[in-house]
């Protein structure tokens, strides 16, 4: 400790700053130093096209939904609301639309609001839909596209029930969708 002309106590030594700044590396001392390296030594490139370093393969969860079971441009949202039918519940709304030009697997389009609450909430919601709608898609037609549009109550339905709520849920609008839309329920 030392006392600096005004009667303050300063704990901080006086160093020197040109000792850190002569030795190559200041950061790491030569006992600490990797032995087996010669100094300036760098890693040889390798010849040829090497594979690409992955983490994971594919994606985790359900990786046999394939990349397009999607919908993301705005003409196939736009084309699912003005010519498919709609079916509402308390938590969603169903709207799918047959595209009739392949049989592929549905695709899966979502809308959650910020009505339904941060950026947290709606990706909880969004995520517990996609797993619901991998697990219960299938009993829609084949080619269909579908997107569903959560209202407010899917946070409150997700938090209390989880992903069994949103399947419930989701499930009873995909039942209304199979029926034929002539009689009433």
């Amino acid at each position: 400790m030392s006392c600096c002309p005004t009667g303050i106590v300063n704990d901080e030594a006086h160093l020197p700053a040109e000792e850190a700044q002569t030795r190559a590396y200041a950061r790491i001392s030569c006992s600490n130093a990797d032995a087996r390296r010669t100094r300036g030594a760098q890693t040889s490139t390798r010849e040829g096209a090497q594979p690409a370093d992955r983490l994971m393969r594919g994606r985790p969860g359900n990786s046999s939904r394939p990349k397009r079971g999607r919908l993301s441009r705005s003409a196939d949202f736009d084309r699912v609301f003005r010519h498919g039918s709609s079916h509402g519940g308390r938590e969603f709304v169903l709207y799918v639309f047959p595209r009739g030009e392949d049989a592929s697997t549905p695709r899966l389009g979502l809308s959650v609001s910020r009505k339904v609450g941060g950026a947290v909430q709606r990706n909880q919601v969004k995520r517990l839909l996609r797993e619901a709608f991998a697990l219960d898609g299938d009993r829609l037609p084949p080619g269909s596209d579908v997107v569903v549009v959560a209202r407010t109550d899917a946070r409150g339905l997700a938090e209390r029930e989880g992903l069994s709520g949103i399947r419930r849920a989701l499930g009873e609008l995909i039942d209304r969708a199979e029926r034929p839309s002539g009689g009433a329920a």
